[in-house]
């Protein structure tokens, strides 16, 4: 066979296994997703066990592309506030700027001649689905996936701040009329920056409004409801909606046939609720951890293959092993922020003020965020 490994979907998961996998000398190929039609305007948090996997295949952005996240600030509905500030000078986070990251990698893995690039997929012992939460392979091999949507939707732009920054990540809860508002503004441009990414997770007719609202309108109800943290916003993207949910597949691993075996990973796997910026490092996570499985073959158990079902059942016990604490961290957050009920609003906001106190309890959750 050709192909040791196929990896379907050459989004930052795939890019990142390929390059991983090219390590162990493996053939690798690398199938390309659908052409993207519209500018990309995401960025993402990743956390320091995402920065060292990226560091070690040589392609962490310089710092005007990848922006150290110093402090958090988190507001509540009524009076509630937590604030995070980092115990190194290297950050709490980092938020990286995608399509710079996208074609950092795609630049490493055209100087990798142990991977290819193909327009669809081939046979390969291990095949590695990487397509995203709308997997077409996923669909056609019967994979269960359980969602629980959030009637939300997140909109995401790109802002200019009349203030700097200063290596801040903003965040707001806010019960509107319609529902659980979530505001976000991340820090961009590096820690003088006057740039941030949007995520705004909005009910979802309220969310379709503000996308369709003049840019005036749309940045006078982000002034609104960011209380002018960082001075007047002008809006210097085009604007990006996509539906949230909480979803996991059943099964992550199996065969297609006789030498033929198949592994889910990133939101193919899973997608969670962006309010904690868990999303990409959870998927980074996997492309990791199936890496350090199939490593063991190198040692004592060099005789196993590819796919072999014992190496792809420990990935996928691991991995939801690790995910599930984080599954029902981030829903239960959103379900207590979304609950309309005054009791629960005051209750949330107390909890928020007294976690605050407890720095012992903020060391501990930063930690394991980190990490």
């Amino acid at each position: 066979m050709k192909w040791d490994v196929c990896i379907r979907g050459d989004g930052l998961v795939g890019r990142t296994l390929a390059l991983l996998l090219a390590r162990q000398r493996l053939r690798v190929s690398l199938v390309q997703g659908p052409a993207k039609t519209t500018p990309d305007v995401r960025a993402y948090a990743l956390n320091q066990a995402s920065r060292r996997l990226i560091e070690g295949l040589g392609c962490w952005p310089d710092a005007s592309h990848a922006t150290p996240v110093q402090h958090m600030r988190v507001w509540g509905d009524a009076g509630g506030k937590v604030q995070f500030d980092s115990p190194q000078a290297q950050g709490l986070s980092w938020i990286v700027d995608v399509p710079h990251l996208e074609d950092l990698m795609a630049q490493a893995i055209r100087f990798q001649p142990d991977i290819q690039t193909l327009e669809r997929p081939e046979p390969a012992r291990l095949t590695v689905v990487c397509e995203g939460r709308h997997s077409q392979t996923r669909e056609e091999l019967g994979v269960a996936f359980e969602v629980l949507p959030y009637a939300q939707q997140a909109v995401a732009a790109r802002l200019q701040t009349e203030q700097p920054h200063r290596g801040q990540a903003l965040q707001w809860f806010h019960q509107g009329p319609a529902g659980l508002e979530i505001l976000a503004l991340l820090p961009l441009d590096g820690p003088d920056g006057h740039r941030v990414a949007l995520v705004w997770s909005l009910p979802e007719a309220r969310a379709q409004a503000v996308v369709a609202q003049s840019a005036a309108e749309f940045v006078a109800g982000l002034e609104a409801a960011s209380e002018l943290a960082l001075g007047h916003l002008t809006l210097v993207s085009e604007r990006a909606a996509w539906p949230l949910q909480l979803a996991r597949a059943d099964r992550w691993t199996g065969v297609f046939a006789e030498g033929q075996a198949w592994a889910l990973a990133g939101d193919a796997a899973h997608t969670i609720h962006p309010l904690a910026g868990m999303g990409l490092n959870l998927g980074l996570a996997d492309a990791a951890e199936l890496d350090r499985v199939l490593q063991t073959r190198q040692g004592a158990e060099y005789w196993r293959a590819v796919g072999d079902r014992v190496l792809l059942r420990r990935y996928e016990r691991a991995r939801k092993a690790d995910m599930e604490p984080t599954w029902l961290a981030c829903d239960g957050l959103q379900r207590l922020f979304a609950h309309p009920a005054a009791p629960v609003q005051s209750l949330r906001n107390w909890g928020m003020q007294r976690f605050d106190q407890l720095d012992a309890l903020k060391r501990w959750t930063l930690k394991q965020a980190m990490q």
